[in-house]
């Protein structure tokens, strides 16, 4: 499955070091931040007259969409492996 945070397999991640999980959340989180502005931008562009294509907005919206799906995806898996470990007898 690509990635949709746009990070390829031989790059570094400029914000957060190698083994740095909270950094390589954050920036996940950015992005996916970047791109519901940028989605709602062309949704306020196509509404206000400035655009008149609606496929670059269609485009937008579902890429911003299977992103934010997927950081919540990534959430709840983070969310369950912490309440496994928690539950864990020592």
């Amino acid at each position: 499955m690509p990635s949709t945070h746009g990070l390829g397999a031989g790059q570094k991640n400029s914000g957060a070091e190698k083994g740095d999980f909270a950094g390589k959340l954050r920036s996940c989180i950015d992005q996916v931040d970047q791109t519901q502005q940028s989605s709602a931008g062309t949704i306020e562009d196509l509404l206000s007259g400035k655009s008149h294509d609606v496929l670059p907005t269609i485009a937008a919206v579902a890429k911003a969409d299977m992103s934010f799906k997927l950081l919540i995806g990534v959430r709840n898996k983070v969310i369950e492996a912490y309440k496994q470990t928690m539950n864990m007898q020592i």
